[in-house]
């Protein structure tokens, strides 16, 4: 089948560095956004680079760890990329919890940064 599209391997090299950089150290995040990205976390909106940073940096755990069991890629008609991310986390002592994550990646200046970036545990209340 050849090799993978440039999409693809632009999306999947971002996802694996941006899961290292918040099982290490969630303070260096910040190099992945810019002041005009939006996150939305469990619901909760944060827009600009200080605030997303900070949201992130402040999640109630000491240490976490991400698998990734899936991670699909497209490119968009205005030359970004579309990144969904499926996979389990652990974090400190807690029960393992699956995830979604969804991330568009832009081009800005050559280099990709994350634009919008969306995070849900797979949580579901049949209640």
């Amino acid at each position: 089948m050849g090799d993978k599209p440039i999409w693809e391997q632009i999306g999947s090299s971002f996802v694996q560095h941006y899961y290292q950089l918040f099982d290490t150290d969630r303070t260096q995040l910040g190099a992945i956004y810019i002041d005009a990205s939006c996150l939305t976390w469990e619901g909760q909106q944060f827009q600009g680079k200080a605030a997303i940073v900070e949201k992130l940096s402040s999640l109630p755990f000491q240490k976490i760890a991400h698998s990734i069991t899936a991670q699909d890629h497209q490119p968009t008609p205005d030359s970004c990329i579309l990144s969904m991310v499926v996979g389990q986390l652990k974090a400190d002592d807690d029960p393992i919890m699956g995830f979604h994550q969804m991330f568009l990646l832009k081009n800005i200046n050559d280099a990709w940064v994350c634009t919008n970036d969306m995070f849900r545990l797979a949580l579901h209340n049949f209640g």
